[in-house]
C-alpha cells in the first residue's frame, strides 16, 4: 500500500534565493521518475534552477526506455508507483551491461522512510534513499556527492 501522497509546491522565492546550487551539479543528466505531476514538476523546477539537464518519467516502462535511449549520470526515482513500482524499475536497470546504464548512481525518492524501507530500497539497488516530502537541500547535497565522485 502505498503511503499517502506527499504534495509538493515549487520552492517559494525565498528558498529559492537561500538555496546555494552545488557548482558541480550543473550539466548533470538526471531522469526523474515519479507518478505524480506536482512532484515531477517540482523537482524538475528545483534542478534546472541549478543549470542540471533533466529529463522526466511518469513510470517505471518511460523511465527504462529512457535509460536505454541515453543512460543518465543520476536516477531519482520514487519507489511507490502503481504497476511496476521503483524497485522493479533499479532491478531491471541494474541488470541492464554497464554500458547501457546498468551501473547509473540512483536514488529512491519515497514516503516510504522508515528505516526498513531504506534497507530494502539499497538492497534492491539504489544507492541512496531520500525521503519525502523531499527538502531541497538535502536532495541537492546527496545529487552532488555523486557528482564529485564521478568527475
Amino acid at each position: 500500500m502505498k503511503p499517502r501522497s506527499a504534495r509538493y509546491a515549487p520552492p517559494s522565492s525565498a528558498t529559492a534565493r537561500s538555496l546555494s546550487c552545488p557548482p558541480e551539479i550543473a550539466d548533470l543528466r538526471v531522469l526523474v521518475v515519479d507518478d505524480e505531476d506536482d512532484t515531477r514538476e517540482m523537482l524538475h523546477s528545483l534542478l534546472q534552477g541549478c543549470r542540471v539537464d533533466v529529463r522526466l518519467a511518469a513510470s517505471a516502462a518511460e523511465a527504462l526506455a529512457a535509460v536505454r535511449t541515453e543512460p543518465p549520470d543520476l536516477l531519482l526515482s520514487d519507489i511507490g508507483m502503481p504497476g511496476e513500482d521503483g524497485l522493479s524499475l533499479i532491478a531491471q536497470v541494474r541488470a541492464l551491461p554497464p554500458e547501457s546504464g546498468g551501473r547509473i548512481p540512483a536514488v529512491a525518492l519515497t514516503a516510504y522512510a522508515r528505516m526498513e524501507d531504506r534497507a530494502r530500497a539499497l538492497h534492491a539497488g539504489f544507492d541512496n534513499h531520500v525521503a519525502k516530502p523531499v527538502e531541497p537541500i538535502e536532495l541537492l547535497a546527496v545529487i552532488s556527492s555523486f557528482a564529485r565522485r564521478r568527475r
